[in-house]
């Protein structure tokens, strides 16, 4: 008859060596997760950070760059512009025409550089005098002054004004000649030129 297997001790029954938990094992709360399931969860969350980072230097950069930029500082052009003094323009009603300067802004470098050109007319004791622009608002070409007649004359397609810039009909163009914000300051005469869209009724400055 066969002897029974000696009692085993109380308490925490004993792994085998070299198994996860064992005595010479490593315990396996600390084991790196190892199945595909778990390393795609890794990369997804690395990836966020990532893109998230990425996103959020967008608008540092992008503001940096228009402080850096003076390209997209405001143009002159908008501003007053001095054309020429008043003792250049007699008061005898008679418009003179005037070439436009303004600072041209590329990368670093300013010049100044002609963006256009004007008519001045100052009648008799008049202190501010009227400024027309030289572009004619059918198409875009130059006016001329006509003295014989007294009025401008536009050489592309006969379109013809008053001394005034009001429309002589029969005219091709869509509207009179456009008027530009003009003032005196310090004997100078200073004028806001802007740039109109041709062949349209309506007076519409180019942006």
């Amino acid at each position: 008859m066969a002897n029974p297997p000696p009692p085993q001790p109380f308490g925490k029954p004993s792994l085998p060596a070299g198994k996860p938990g064992g005595p010479t094992g490593k315990s396996s709360a600390t084991s790196p997760p190892s199945s595909p399931a778990a390393r795609r969860g890794f990369m997804v969350e690395t990836s966020a950070v990532v893109i998230g980072g990425i996103v959020g230097l967008v608008p540092a950069l992008s503001g940096l760059a228009v402080f850096l930029d003076p390209l997209r500082r405001k143009s002159s052009a908008e501003k007053l512009l001095r054309v020429t003094t008043l003792d250049a323009l007699p008061d005898d009603g008679i418009p003179r025409q005037f070439a436009v300067i303004a600072e041209h802004v590329d990368a670093w470098n300013r010049s100044l550089e002609p963006v256009g050109a004007v008519y001045l007319r100052r009648n008799k004791g008049e202190a501010t005098p009227q400024c027309l622009t030289a572009t004619c608002p059918h198409a875009g070409c130059f006016v001329n002054y006509d003295a014989p007649t007294n009025s401008f004359k536009c050489p592309c397609h006969n379109s013809t004004f008053t001394v005034d810039g009001q429309i002589i009909e029969p005219s091709p163009s869509p509207r009179a000649m456009d008027t530009m914000e003009c003032e005196v300051k310090d004997q100078e005469i200073l004028v806001k030129f802007q740039n109109y869209y041709t062949g349209k009724t309506e007076k519409v400055v180019k942006e």
